[in-house]
């Protein structure tokens, strides 16, 4: 090949490679948007933690919000990305929790507590966020 050619060459390769590593598909972040309330009186210190836990029990995501007026709303976000042993394979975007484990703590002691099933207790809000079907209640012991 003359020169020239090789660099017209080198060039359109070198542009593609760039092409592809810059559109590479990413996975999204959704979020679990979690509502409820506490039945009881809450204290003025009591916070609502809710955490993520995927198959084979792995905890993953968490996120803690103090009770306002009897009410809370957190919203939690993961990522859908899955991990594979083999690198070089496309990525796969279906991770989701297995369940959703809201606690409340009253003095930063559990007072009450609730599992709920991801698959059954939940639905697509909009196209990257997940809602509780029903309000969650939570009942302060204190």
């Amino acid at each position: 090949m003359p020169p020239a050619r090789t660099k017209a060459f080198a060039g359109i390769v070198g542009a593609i490679l760039i092409l592809c590593i810059v559109t590479r598909a990413q996975c999204p972040v959704d979020t679990v948007i979690l509502k409820g309330r506490v039945a009881g009186k809450a204290s003025a210190n009591s916070k609502v933690r809710v955490q993520l836990v995927y198959p084979r029990e792995k905890p993953d995501e968490s996120g803690e919000v103090t009770v306002e007026d009897g009410a809370f709303r957190i919203p939690i976000e993961f990522v859908t990305m899955q991990s594979s042993i083999f690198t070089n394979l496309p990525k796969r975007c279906g991770r989701k929790p297995k369940t959703v484990v809201i606690t409340l703590l009253e003095n930063d002691e559990q007072s009450d507590e609730v599992f709920l099933d991801f698959a059954k207790e939940f639905r697509m809000a909009d196209a990257s966020a997940y809602s509780s079907r029903s309000e969650v209640v939570l009942t302060s012991t204190h």
